[in-house]
């Protein structure tokens, strides 16, 4: 492809709207153009490279034995109102009407519908194990998109579904996969982690994420370097830590404490560490309010209390209107001696003595607080987030904390979907047992900036060669010299026939404007026909080094040709 044919309205300024490195990048180096708040239309450039991944995932998925189809985006309502899913997704999800008044939505995710399709297919229990996989876009109506492609409304998923008779059956396929997905990341030249995750819309009985490390990651990931353990931050488990309490008795006070709502006025105010206060939040899960009490320290993780609750909805801080009708008191001043409604415990708090907590009154608190003697906790749990220092789990090792990208979730769904979808199979006795199935997702979107955010520097993209828009760029220094555009004409002809996607840039630019796109677009090989093509001299330069080699046109276009054949291997 010539430049100059192209469109490649490549920016030279950083947008305002790009608050990451991988979103800046690509809009700079056109591969994406905003059309709506998380929502984007792929340029040829990153056209390409979308497709380059694809098809890195597609081959690792066909090698792992798994059937490629390709369902609608356009889904009707029933399946997913008979899984409970339809109010699940709630605002999340794109809900239309046809003009039947019927229900439909725009696909969030297809487990219903790939459940449908093999209850309504498969002839025989005899056809079973298959695993069927496709790559299709997805919408989900994001409360806040953000980071271009990374967090968006409209995204590319691989979405893979596996159908066994029997739970080995299942952990075989969910091998299978994870096998595959160690191949994908392996060869896009991510630097990554898998971790335990939880399951959440999803369901099953466990999950893994596989996760890039990254500054800019939504996600934070606990692991253990001595054993190897890891999780994201709502799977982790943390154990209580010891601290030093007093040992006598002391009765239950209230104290006056104005204008003190938060731990860092109170442990001002009272002279005493932030360990120990145990805070007490008053969450919404659904339809119901619980207060939830983690030391004066620590945070409260959401999703625990969600998966203690066994609630399908998120479980969200109470509004501060909630708060004052519970508690009788400001927000800041919640606890839970007296409270009405179900008190739940991290099992930190349990340990502490002579606490402090809100009195539920505004402008006081209680001192010298036992739990068991001045409050009982409905449920004792882990119920805090996992902080950098925490004891691992696994071996007693230390557990440190990092950002991640997440870029594949593999599920174990077990039979959620296929009991309630009715997918069944006769075992020996002639009875009907539900499909065994499992649930495997890749971001194809996220893989293109989670490359991006690994691999650039202060020019622009560097491009593993397997997913590059192009493999070597030409770059010809003097368009008006004849020599010079005749040898990028010859190495352009080469390198074609071998297959090798080529870009040529013959515009009139300056040599200057010309490899700055380059680094920005971050092709790997760059070519460079300039003064020395009369003597069959080019320059030769890899993307991700700084030096460049001088040598003959034929043996640039032979290296180049052999980095591509390798790169395929």
């Amino acid at each position: 492809m010539k430049v100059s044919k192209l469109l490649m309205p490549t920016i030279r300024e950083v947008p305002a709207e790009a608050e990451i490195v991988s979103h800046r990048l690509m809009l700079r180096a056109a591969l994406i153009r905003k059309l709506a708040a998380g929502v984007y239309s792929y340029l040829p450039l990153g056209l390409r490279t979308l497709r380059n991944v694809e098809q890195v995932i597609r081959e690792e998925m066909d090698k792992a034995g798994a059937q490629e189809l390709l369902m609608s985006a356009l889904l009707p309502a029933e399946a997913y109102m008979q899984t409970g899913r339809w109010d699940i997704f709630g605002s999340s999800m794109f809900r239309l009407k046809d003009r039947n008044d019927r229900d439909f939505c725009l696909g969030p995710t297809h487990e219903e519908i790939f459940t449908e399709t093999v209850k309504n297919e498969v002839r025989s229990y005899k056809e079973l194990p298959m695993t069927l996989y496709q790559i299709q876009t997805k919408y989900r109506d994001e409360r806040r998109p953000r980071f271009g492609v990374m967090r968006s409304r409209e995204f590319v998923m691989k979405d893979a579904y596996s159908f066994d008779l029997t739970q080995e059956g299942l952990d075989a396929s969910y091998n299978a996969m994870y096998k595959a997905y160690c191949a994908i990341f392996d060869r896009l030249g991510l630097d990554y982690i898998v971790v335990d995750a939880d399951s959440g819309a999803m369901g099953g009985s466990g999950s893994q994420e596989f996760m890039v490390k990254s500054e800019v990651g939504e996600d934070i990931i606990a692991f253990c370097e001595s054993c190897g353990y890891a999780a994201n931050e709502e799977k982790a488990v943390c154990h209580p830590q010891k601290k030093e309490y007093p040992t006598d008795e002391k009765p239950m006070e209230k104290m006056e404490t104005p204008d003190a709502h938060t731990i860092e006025e109170l442990t001002s105010f009272l002279n005493v560490p932030a360990y120990r206060f145990a805070k007490t939040l008053i969450y919404k899960v659904g339809e119901q309010y619980v207060a939830v009490m983690v030391r004066g320290d620590r945070e409260v993780n959401p999703v625990k209390v969600q998966n203690l609750l066994g609630s399908a909805e998120e479980a969200e801080l109470a509004e501060a209107f909630a708060v004052r009708d519970i508690t009788g008191a400001e927000v800041g001043f919640a606890g839970p001696v007296g409270l009405s409604i179900p008190v739940y415990a991290d099992h930190e708090v349990m340990e502490m003595k002579q606490m402090v907590v809100g009195a539920n009154e505004t402008g006081y608190h209680f001192v010298n607080v036992e739990p068991g003697r001045d409050f009982t906790p409905a449920k004792v749990a882990d119920l805090r987030t996992v902080v950098s220092g925490d004891v691992c789990p696994k071996c007693g090792g230390r557990i440190e904390t990092v950002h991640g990208i997440e870029i594949g979730h593999i599920f174990k769904l077990g039979t959620k979907y296929s009991k309630a979808l009715g997918l069944t199979f006769p075992d020996e006795n002639g009875e009907e047992q539900p499909v065994i199935m499992g649930c495997y997702g890749i971001g194809v979107n996220r893989c293109i900036a989670a490359v991006i955010e690994q691999n650039n520097d202060e020019n622009g993209i560097i491009w593993p060669m397997c997913i590059a828009p192009y493999k070597v760029e030409i770059v010809v220094v003097n368009v008006a010299d004849e020599t010079q555009m005749r040898m990028a004409q010859q190495l352009y002809d080469m390198l074609q026939e071998n297959g090798v996607e080529t870009l040529w840039d013959e515009r009139s630019e300056r040599p200057g404007v010309k490899f700055k796109d380059a680094d920005l677009i971050g092709i790997p090989v760059r070519i460079t026909v300039g003064k020395k093509a009369a003597e069959g001299i080019v320059e030769f330069k890899k993307r991700a080094e700084n030096t460049f080699s001088e040598m003959s046109f034929v043996d640039a276009a032979a290296e180049a040709i052999r980095l591509v054949g390798e790169a395929k291997k």
